[in-house]
């Protein structure tokens, strides 16, 4: 049984060194280059000077470094994406993690010794699809989007031999990677291509007399009373009034945690286990890794027996949204 690496964010240097001392197999960045990656966030991701640093940390410590450069290049500004890959392959990557086609073919055509992963923003849910990739631009890894069962999970690696990686820890979505449309409906820019659901510019935190209205381009998207922890607004998890009743209408903050599932994921041959959060800091990577670290060894040493620790489940849940966690998509017992 092949011990899956775990994948863990960096959002800057800081999150890196705390994933790698933490115990990360591997960590995946961005560069600040605006839209090439989907956390382009203010104050987020790489300049040249902090990503030799911490791929030199890294490597350092016998740790592998992934670039994402996983939004869709734009008509016209290509060069743009064209020049992180160069980028990524100069500054000695161990793989770039892309989603556009046309930046797959590039990167094989111009860069054939860079090791190549589908992004989870490629939507990639069946095996065909990640072996057409395989066949085309030569990936060895592909992400899984958040949307498969385990057994569909496990179907998906027996047909193919290319490693798969999934998520294990991090906010949710609507599942709908790659093809998401909401933020482009409330703010005229997509993350697919932009890189930020939510773009810092089009955020508003209102005080009234009912409490603190966030808003997103203007659109209400939710309300928090005096006492109430307010989340960062984004479309897919805001409260609205449907029917004359207001709720989460879409998806309630809840944060994927499959600690429970590790000795399926085991069983079933995954490549890799991957946490969500390069938007978060330092201290939330070091938790999770810490914690995930330890489950994951303990899993791999005794999977027959294994069990969730209190301690784990505590540590992950004061860090998870809305400080709650769920198996999501893998757990569907009437699939």
């Amino acid at each position: 049984m092949r011990k899956p690496e775990l994948v863990c964010p960096a959002g800057g240097l800081p999150a890196l060194k705390a994933a790698v001392d933490n115990g990360a197999d591997t960590v995946y960045m961005g560069l600040k280059d605006a839209a090439t990656n989907a956390r382009n966030f203010s104050g987020l991701n790489f300049d040249l000077s902090t990503a030799r640093d911490g791929i030199r940390y890294a490597h350092g410590k016998g740790r592998k470094v992934l670039m994402a450069i996983n939004t869709f290049a734009q008509a016209g500004e290509e060069p743009r994406w064209h020049k992180a890959i160069d980028t990524a392959a100069e500054l000695g990557v161990d793989a770039v993690i892309l989603a556009d086609m046309g930046l797959l073919d590039y990167a094989t055509r111009t860069h054939p010794q860079l090791r190549r992963h589908l992004s989870v923003q490629g939507s990639a849910t069946n095996y065909e699809a990640i072996n057409l990739c395989r066949d085309l631009f030569g990936i060895q890894r592909a992400v899984l989007p958040r949307v498969l069962t385990l057994p569909q999970v496990e179907h998906v690696i027996a047909h193919t031999d290319v490693e798969i990686e999934v998520f294990g820890f991090g906010s949710l979505c609507v599942m709908v990677e790659g093809r998401c449309l909401l933020s482009s409906y409330a703010t005229g820019e997509s993350p697919n291509t932009a890189g930020v659901c939510s773009p810092a510019k089009a955020v508003r935190w209102v005080e009234t007399p009912s409490g603190t209205e966030a808003r997103l381009s203007g659109i209400l998207i939710d309300q928090y009373k005096a006492d109430e922890p307010a989340g960062y607004p984004t479309l897919c998890k805001g409260r609205f009034e449907v029917n004359h009743e207001t709720y989460y209408a879409l998806e309630e903050p809840t944060s994927l945690n499959i600690v429970s599932a590790l000795p399926d994921l085991l069983r079933i041959g995954v490549a890799a286990i991957k946490v969500e959060g390069r938007q978060r800091s330092p201290a939330y990577v070091a938790e999770v890794t810490r914690t995930l670290r330890a489950a994951l060894d303990a899993a791999c040493a005794d999977p027959a027996r294994f069990a969730p620790k209190p301690a784990w489940d505590a540590a992950l849940g004061k860090v998870s949204e809305g400080q709650h966690v769920t198996l999501g998509a893998y757990l569907r017992p009437w699939k």
